[in-house]
């Protein structure tokens, strides 16, 4: 499922500009660490110094990242025997904290169902979504902002061992449970429209994820239907999950990232640019285990930069150490897709 540079058009387009140093001349060799002193030079409007927001100064005030997330979803969200949260998106969650208040442990886990996870964040309940769907009408409809893609998604099936051929052809005239309100209904339809009505295969759908599994593994449906990542999830809670496979459908691939209201563009900055300093730490070789010594002696201007601030924290309004608490307290964007993805196969 990783696209490890498809993270893509806007985690490489971060680490052009962060490489490149936003326009600021290269200093001379053996002067390196001079450089880093000064802030960039960039080109700036009048007027246009940062202002704190609304979103990081509530952050600020109660001293914690409020994170919207999807429950029950091993590898992405979920609960260990002792209540503490483990996964990819807690790890978003945590590297936010990690830049913004300087301890990942500083983050309030929001469990929400699918349906209104939006609404929740658009009435300030959460200060971000870990990941959701990049789509046209999420996006510019429903006053959000996706500040990059962390996770490839895309739409499935999953059946029973019983198919023949284990192709979505043969879901013609079958039943297919999905979870209402998702773009997943909506797919369905336009995948099966050019088939008979006799052929058509019949949705059932269904409040939560839960209830479509409740159906699908008590029969009334011969398929269920979703984002491969939730029917992997799914898919280990029944008896037999090895009875049990997942039919792609190619025609849906779908971008997953951060989401912040579309009302804060300063937060915005500071969430996109937290993503994409662990996209980057990972296209310089920078992780965990090598980040105190590579801020100590950055192999590279760039690595000086993302490690040693160099002025960009200025910009966030952050401490110039934030990408560096990012990085050492939560990984670059590999370590975090490796401890909690790389297992897990489809």
């Amino acid at each position: 499922m990783r696209l490890p540079t498809a993270i893509g058009n806007a985690g490489l387009a971060a680490a052009v500009l962060l490489l490149s140093g936003c326009g600021r001349p290269h200093a001379p060799a053996g002067d390196a660490a001079s450089a880093g002193k000064a802030a960039p030079q960039v080109a700036a409007a009048p007027g246009a110094a940062p202002v704190q927001g609304p979103t990081l100064k509530a952050v600020r005030d109660r001293g914690r990242v409020i994170c919207g997330i999807s429950d029950g979803m091993p590898g992405f969200a979920s609960r260990d025997v002792l209540g503490q949260w483990h996964g990819f998106d807690i790890d978003i969650c945590r590297a936010v904290a990690a830049a913004v208040l300087g301890d990942a442990r500083r983050v309030t886990i929001q469990a929400m169902d699918s349906k209104d996870r939006y609404s929740l964040l658009q009435a300030g309940k959460v200060d971000l979504i870990a990941r959701g769907g990049w789509t046209f009408v999420s996006d510019a409809g429903l006053g959000l902002s996706f500040v990059g893609a962390s996770y490839y998604d895309g739409q499935g099936f999953l059946v029973g061992k019983g198919l023949k051929n284990k192709t979505i052809d043969e879901l013609a005239g079958a039943k297919i449970c999905v979870q209402a309100g998702t773009v997943n209904a909506s797919n369905l339809a336009e995948h099966f429209q050019s088939l008979i009505e006799a052929k058509r295969p019949v949705y059932k759908a269904f409040d939560t994820a839960d209830e479509a599994l409740d159906a699908y593994r008590t029969g009334v449906c011969q398929a269920l239907s979703g984002e491969l990542s939730t029917l992997s999830a799914l898919r280990s809670q029944l008896r037999d999950p090895d009875k049990h496979f997942f039919l792609h459908d190619a025609h849906t691939i779908e971008p997953e990232g951060p989401v912040v209201r579309q009302d804060d563009s300063q937060w915005a900055d500071i969430v996109g640019w937290t993503l994409h300093a662990m996209v980057l730490a990972e296209e310089v070789g920078v992780n965990s285990r090598t980040v105190a010594n590579d801020r100590t002696t950055p192999p590279r201007p760039e690595v000086q930069r993302l490690l040693q601030g160099d002025g960009y924290g200025q910009m966030l309004l952050l401490r110039e150490d934030w990408a560096f608490q990012i990085i050492r307290q939560v990984g670059a964007y590999n370590e975090v897709f490796d401890r909690n993805l790389a297992r897990r196969r489809l």
